[in-house]
């Protein structure tokens, strides 16, 4: 049986590395990100949000999915907290 792949998210805030998310990709979807995920879709029908995918096949996806979920979950549109590849 093949190990799946694991993964490090960075998530930073303000430009400081705040914790490392550590996990599978499936793991770091449904698990540690999917309420992060899920908010910023609530917030796609609004003027100027990116629609989000809840659901990214990659891990460079899911990156660029949290970064807009949490802007879309912003009131100015920009909230401070940053996600990268580790």
């Amino acid at each position: 049986m093949k190990k799946e792949k694991e993964y490090t998210i960075l998530i930073k805030k303000n430009g400081k590395v705040m914790t490392a998310a550590v996990g599978t990709l499936d793991y770091l979807i449904n698990g540690y990100f999917g309420y992060t995920l899920e908010c910023g879709q609530s917030w796609e029908h609004e003027d100027g949000n990116h629609k989000i995918n809840t659901n990214p096949k990659s891990i460079a996806t899911l990156v660029k999915n949290l970064n807009w979920a949490t802007n879309n979950s912003a009131q100015n549109g920009y909230s401070g907290t940053h996600y990268e590849l580790g």
